[in-house]
């Protein structure tokens, strides 16, 4: 039964895999904000609060804001709410990856960040 067990772990592992490629490409590098799906880095169907989740929606307001920052340069209140949000994901990520090193390679992967 172990066997089983270990082969439906595998698989499980190698589509949960699968599935991070598929995000990484999808948000790589200059893929609008919009192209961001938190509810991808959801732990379950519930889940709102998770770092994972965080994260993810930070990256998508925190892309938005960027583009935003490129048309209006002198937009200071904008800036600092910017660089606020820049903030609190670093902190997320750095609780993410205490936590689980694996989960948080998969974030970074997924939405495209580098560390």
């Amino acid at each position: 039964m172990s066997t089983e067990t270990d082969t439906a772990t595998n698989v499980a592992t190698e589509a949960d895999d699968q599935n991070v490629e598929a995000i990484a490409k999808k948000n790589a590098k200059g893929i609008p904000a919009a192209d961001i799906n938190p509810a991808d880095f959801r732990l379950n169907d519930s889940d709102t609060g998770s770092a994972d989740f965080q994260i993810a929606l930070l990256t998508k307001r925190i892309k938005h804001l960027t583009a935003h920052m490129g048309e209006h340069k002198k937009d200071f209140a904008s800036r600092r709410g910017l660089l606020t949000m820049v903030a609190q994901r670093r902190k997320l990520l750095d609780y993410l990856k205490g936590q689980s090193e694996e989960r948080y390679a998969k974030i970074l992967k997924g939405l495209g960040l580098r560390r």
